[in-house]
């Protein structure tokens, strides 16, 4: 899940939240926010504030989370959601 609000900063900002009930493993929930960092450097977006969340488990039983894998499911996911904020209408601001 993406959440997003534009700030008064020249740059935009990201957090990452990775649950432990998501992704039981400590190096899961590291390689989830390495590789989300790694996406934001090198994704041109507007100023905003950017905070990314797991909305569903990562590691099953019926399917582990391997770093190859992992890292490219994320990749993937992680690029369509970026995709949409430059074309974004105006976030509410507080």
């Amino acid at each position: 899940m993406l959440y997003a609000r534009r700030n008064s900063l020249q740059h935009a900002r990201l957090g990452v939240v990775a649950a432990k009930r998501f992704a039981p493993r400590a190096v899961t929930r590291n390689t989830i926010k390495r590789a989300t960092r790694e996406l934001f450097r090198q994704t041109s977006l507007p100023a905003v504030d950017c905070i990314v969340r797991l909305s569903r488990p990562v590691n099953t039983k019926s399917n582990p989370a391997t770093t190859a894998a992992l890292k490219a499911a994320l990749r993937a996911e992680l690029a369509q959601l970026f995709a949409f904020l430059p074309n974004a209408p105006a976030f509410a601001r507080k």
